[in-house]
C-alpha cells in the first residue's frame, strides 16, 4: 500500500497578490481575534518575505518571529513597523460601546 504524504498548510505561499493579503488583513481585523490578527500580520509578513520585513523594520529576523508568535506581546509601534515594511498603515480607531440601558 502506497503512503499518501502530507504537507502543512501555509496560508502565506497562497497571498501571493496585494488584493489577497489585504483581504486577508482586513477580514481578521474585522473578524478576528487580536491574536488572529497578530498572526495574520506575520503570515503576510512571511509571504512577503520576513528577511525584507527585518531589514524595513530595523528589527532582527528572529526578534520578528518571537514578537509575532503566540508568546510574543508586540507593542504599538512595533506592530506599526511591520504594517508599514509589508505596505500597509495600521490604523485605530474607538467607537462608543453600545449597550441596552
Amino acid at each position: 500500500m502506497e503512503k499518501i504524504k502530507l504537507t502543512a498548510y501555509d496560508a502565506a505561499e497562497f497571498l501571493d497578490t496585494e488584493k489577497l493579503q489585504k483581504g486577508y488583513l482586513d477580514y481578521v481585523a474585522k473578524e478576528g481575534t487580536p491574536e488572529e490578527l497578530i498572526e495574520a500580520i506575520k503570515t503576510v509578513a512571511r509571504a512577503k518575505g520576513m528577511s525584507k520585513t527585518a531589514k524595513e523594520t530595523g528589527i532582527s529576523r528572529s526578534g520578528l518571529y518571537k514578537a509575532l508568535s503566540p508568546d510574543g506581546n508586540p507593542t504599538i509601534d512595533t506592530l506599526i513597523k511591520i504594517a508599514k515594511s509589508i505596505g500597509y498603515n495600521l490604523n485605530i480607531s474607538f467607537s462608543p460601546i453600545k449597550t441596552n440601558c
